[in-house]
């Protein structure tokens, strides 16, 4: 809005509201990482002291997100049991090495996954057996996304069950991306540190990910409505 100043000068009165909101979105967003980076300092000042107390936090804070991680990454339950066991034994025994410059998620999950390609190759786990994008390929495509992804759409109208299932059809490096995109919120550059991937076969493997979700999705939508429809058509005949 329009209004005249002490020098009779015509102004929008509006302007510095806008900026205010600006430097108050950006003061919180400042807070928000000094805040993030001073716990991440306390664990790994924790973690060097072995403080058992730390453990038991992080195990209560993390452990439903990495069983999770690890269930989708290996396909087995019982395989996912005995990682997450060592992945905490491995945090105990490395925590030294942990130097809060990464966010404490970060480090964790890049431990569960070597422990699960070690595991791999021991065993030769189909789901492991290749951690790459199937063909030589990888170079990042774009796929049209117009809102949220088919990833999100199911995952808001599914139960866990057959969001579950419809992922561990996909091949395990695809999965892996979406799980710790999605699920776990990562950046593409978090993700890129855990896999130990380039940025760009990263966001290959999403793009990928997406499009080779979407006909998955369709697929079991037109199962599942097709039930309904089939048991009405029974019962009347």
């Amino acid at each position: 809005m329009l209004k005249e100043n002490s020098f009779g000068n015509r102004v929008f009165s509006g302007q510095p509201r806008v900026n205010n909101d600006v430097q108050g979105a950006l003061s919180i967003s400042a807070a928000m990482l000094e805040a993030s980076e001073q716990e991440n300092a306390e664990i790994a000042l924790g973690l060097k002291r072995q403080d058992p107390d730390l453990l038991d936090r992080l195990i209560d804070t993390y452990q439903h997100r990495l069983m999770r991680y690890l269930t989708f990454l290996t396909g087995k339950r019982e395989t996912a049991e005995d990682l997450f066991q060592e992945t905490w034994m491995r945090v105990l025994m490395r925590g030294a090495q942990y130097n809060g410059k990464a966010r404490f998620d970060t480090w964790l999950f890049t431990i569960a996954r070597n422990l699960a390609i070690d595991l791999s190759r021991k065993r030769t786990m189909a789901s492991l057996d290749e951690l790459q994008d199937p063909g030589n390929d990888e170079r990042p495509f774009e796929i049209a996304i117009d809102g949220p992804s088919p990833f999100e759409q199911f995952c808001s109208r599914e139960d866990a069950a057959e969001v579950s299932a419809v992922l561990l059809d996909l091949h395990a490096s695809y999965r892996e991306v979406l799980v710790l995109r999605f699920h776990e919120e990562m950046a593409l550059e978090e993700i890129a540190a855990v896999t130990k991937s380039p940025l760009s076969t990263v966001k290959s493997r999403l793009y990928r990910g997406l499009a080779a979700l979407k006909p998955q999705i369709e697929k079991l939508r037109r199962e599942r409505n097709l039930v309904p429809r089939t048991a009405a058509q029974g019962g009347l005949s």
